[in-house]
């Protein structure tokens, strides 16, 4: 967790690196006709435990998931922006909106603060117009790129990267992926004292999002 700032739209170099390693570990990776979400559920305070719950993986819609890391105030208002707009434009148009267009709204929303949102997010689900899996990393500055194999952010990210790098494989199973995400970020709770505790993971596929723990 972090003190936002709102009188702070120009952040120095360390300010940045310190959000790119915010306390936290998210990850997520493409698998055969779907994409694995992950994280854990601690958030720090300093060097305090603020709590062992908290929740850092959320359902945008039906195909479409987020991990937040960063502020956590932020972040959660970035969330709900997502969820409401998600809702208002599957009214307007009567389907689903695809990953890509989430992941655009959350490059909007990040770019219009330009550092007010102290937020980092992956944005990941199940693209019925591609028919498979889709994953994004969007930064703070609103800076949106999409990943073909597996993205992982926050401070227990270097651990969680070592393990995806050695063991992913391209057509993984679903199976396959969700005991990779495990091993991945047992990799940082084990190593990133910030990182710990209850891991929360979903699969997203062309039958939607489904919590797995």
């Amino acid at each position: 967790m972090m003190e936002n700032n709102p009188n702070k739209l120009n952040l120095d170099e360390d300010t940045v690196n310190r959000i790119i390693k915010s306390s936290t570990t998210t990850v997520g990776i493409i698998v055969k006709d779907a994409v694995v979400i992950g994280t854990e559920s601690q958030a720090t305070a300093g060097y305090t435990v603020a709590t062992k719950t908290a929740q850092k993986l959320f359902k945008i819609n039906d195909y479409t998931c987020a991990t937040i890391s960063g502020g956590v105030a932020d972040c959660q208002y970035v969330v709900n922006q997502l969820t409401a707009l998600s809702n208002l434009k599957q009214i307007e148009q009567e389907k689903v909106p695809d990953p890509q267009y989430i992941a655009s709204l959350t490059r909007n929303i990040l770019f219009s603060g330009r550092s007010y949102f102290l937020c980092m997010m992956i944005i990941g689900g199940y693209s019925l117009k591609k028919k498979d899996g889709i994953l994004y990393g969007v930064d703070l500055l609103g800076t949106l790129y999409e990943e073909e194999n597996f993205i992982s952010f926050g401070s227990g990210s270097p651990f969680s990267i070592g393990v995806l790098e050695a063991d992913w494989k391209p057509n993984m199973t679903k199976s396959a992926g969700i005991n990779l995400i495990k091993t991945a970020i047992s990799s940082s709770r084990e190593r990133d004292a910030a990182s710990g505790f209850a891991l929360q993971i979903c699969t997203i596929d062309k039958s939607g999002y489904n919590q797995v723990q």
